[in-house]
């Protein structure tokens, strides 16, 4: 039996061989019912009371959700599944305990907490960004993607 190669199959073969180390697996989606937060209510406004409070929703998406209040107008839902590698079992952020940045402490990346672009660390993209939407006291978090 003979087989013939290409003329180029070295090129070729070494091409398949290329990876620059950037995974691009999507966060996965979990749809789920709007989240209704009353923030003057005691267990938000001790938590979502100031610029810079951060409030964590499990059993929301697919890891949870992490709230973060830029102002007193503005607040961020993002996923907490990491987006590096988001299909690892540990792939998942919190907020750091120096409370300035997100962090994931399975792939080392690190996350603006205003608006969740990557600082460090292999991700490369930024976290899921949930839509909100605040009307007096009550902030409502939807499950439309923003970003």
């Amino acid at each position: 039996m003979n087989i013939r190669l290409p003329k180029n199959w070295f090129f070729i073969l070494l091409l398949s061989g290329c990876n620059d180390g950037l995974v691009d697996d999507p966060i996965p989606f979990v749809s789920f019912a709007e989240e209704i937060i009353n923030l003057s209510l005691p267990q938000y406004s001790s938590s979502l009371g100031f610029d810079g409070g951060t409030y964590a929703i499990n059993g929301k998406g697919v890891r949870g959700i992490i709230v973060y209040r830029l102002n007193a107008s503005t607040y961020r839902a993002y996923e907490r599944n990491c987006s590096f590698q988001p299909n690892d079992v540990c792939a998942t952020i919190d907020v750091h305990p120096s409370r300035l940045f997100f962090f994931d402490a399975c792939c080392n990346s690190n996350f603006d907490l205003a608006d969740g672009n990557p600082t460090a660390g292999p991700a490369f993209r930024p976290l899921r960004q949930y839509r909100t939407q605040l009307t007096g006291t009550i902030l409502t978090i939807t499950d439309e993607i923003i970003n």
